[in-house]
């Protein structure tokens, strides 16, 4: 079904996540049995790399995400870092303060993100230049089919690979790292290998045993920490055990189809398409947003809470989705940065504010309040979807009121139009003050 875009929804406002990595599912394979050739183009470090070439930041350790408070300590987290910064141990996801404590003299920039979607819609047409199916996999990541080279030879996909590199380079001044390969897991597997400015072409088995093999699965699509625990239980290291013991274990640890999938996908068998983005929805659909110092007001929580649904719900009404089960987690600022997550449900499949709010903002405010009873300071707030159906599909046991209904029609008509934020709610204005990540959020 196509999307909703006659309104222009915004599906990329806000989404912290640099990349969303997810399984081949079956329904995006192709069921016919066919030679095939993928390529998947990374911008290395995009945010970094872009600040870089715009402030002429080059051989700088620069992190992307964090900002100094005016008595100069750190604060944020760092989203991504060059690879000057990455060599001296400045990892994604890491505190700003713990970034500083590295590298005293590291520099902070917050995301610009208009600037980098704009530098993404001309990296698109780029590619469509050279591909009629290229699929934007996130803003610094393109998959593109090459079946038409299937046959070619080596020197002939390379020379191709590296007049894509150059023409990207040529018009945004940027580098990438290329990878093409027979599986499109393998040419996302490949393309990481010789990061910056790389190409590795995996054309055939034995191209990918010397490239591939010795990889540990848990940098495999799908493979995440807790499922790569229990392959390890197994005897599953590496890509080349998984040839070496068969789907068996596989099977055995995820059922008889996930098992077989997983497998599929760690041996390059799988069938993967490149998606139509105007047609792909997610599975599920989230929001996370750590803010830029804790604070003990249940006010400002409740102010991040209503933020938090109203983008999520924006979000569903664009992908023409409702939910009915979510999930929300509540962040403490602790040494361990733990935190509470719970499930909850609302009346009924919706995709409206009035009724996420109603079955959320009680049961997340009694924790909010018990947590900060028992001194705990919040840092962040997240919500997601768990189960989701399309917008078109009727419940027998419960009707979203047309008055709540229309109100957000007419709310996300005059924000599409205007800009995300020209109408909110009160209550979201409460939320906790300061920076954040993005240049224009704070």
């Amino acid at each position: 079904m196509k999307l909703d875009r006659g309104n222009k929804y915004d599906l990329e406002h806000d989404v912290h996540r640099i990349t969303l990595y997810s399984t081949v599912a079956k329904e995006h394979q192709h069921v016919r049995v066919k030679s095939r050739l993928y390529l998947h183009l990374d911008m290395n470090c995009f945010y970094a790399q872009v600040e870089q070439r715009a402030f002429n930041l080059y051989g700088l350790p620069l992190a992307m995400g964090g900002w100094r408070k005016p008595d100069g300590s750190a604060r944020g987290i760092v989203a991504t870092a060059s690879y000057e910064a990455r060599k001296l141990g400045i990892k994604t996801a890491m505190s700003a303060f713990e970034a500083q404590q590295i590298c005293p003299y590291i520099l902070f920039m917050q995301i610009d993100y208009e600037k980098y979607k704009g530098i993404s819609r001309r990296l698109r047409e780029i590619l469509d230049d050279f591909s009629p199916e290229v699929e934007k996999y996130s803003m610094d990541e393109y998959f593109m089919d090459l079946t038409f080279m299937v046959g070619s030879k080596p020197e002939e996909i390379t020379a191709f690979a590296h007049k894509l590199k150059k023409a990207v380079y040529d018009d945004l001044g940027l580098v990438c790292s290329v990878g093409v390969a027979y599986s499109k897991t393998y040419a996302k597997l490949a393309s990481d290998l010789k990061k910056p400015d790389g190409f590795t072409l995996v054309q055939h088995p034995d191209d990918a045993a010397q490239h591939l093999f010795p990889l540990k699965l848990d940098e495999v699509w799908g493979i995440g920490s807790r499922r790569y625990k229990r392959l390890l239980e197994e005897g599953l290291i590496t890509i080349a055990d998984a040839f070496r013991l068969g789907p068996a274990p596989f099977k055995r640890l995820f059922g008889e189809m996930q098992g077989k999938l997983f497998h599929e996908i760690v041996t390059g068998q799988d069938k993967a398409k490149i998606l139509d983005n105007e047609h792909h929805v997610p599975d599920e659909v989230s929001y996370m947003h750590t803010f830029s110092s804790w604070t003990v007001n249940p006010d400002e929580v409740e102010g991040e809470v209503i933020k938090a649904i109203r983008r999520v719900c924006y979000r569903l009404r664009g992908y023409r989705r409702k939910a009915r089960k979510w999930a929300c987690h509540i962040r403490f600022q602790d040494v361990r940065w733990q935190g509470q997550s719970f499930a909850f449900a609302t009346a009924g499949f919706t995709n409206l504010d009035k009724y996420v709010s109603d079955a959320l903002v009680p049961q997340v405010m009694y924790r909010v309040n018990m947590a900060l009873k028992q001194g705990h300071k919040i840092r962040g707030i997240g919500l997601h979807t768990i189960e989701m159906l399309q917008m078109d599909q009727l419940e027998l046991f419960f009707e979203e009121d047309d008055r709540f209904r229309n109100l957000s029609r007419a709310a996300d008509c005059i924000n599409n139009t205007y800009g995300i934020d020209t109408i909110d709610f009160a209550a979201a204005q409460n939320g906790v003050k300061g920076n954040t990540h993005f240049v224009k959020r704070v």
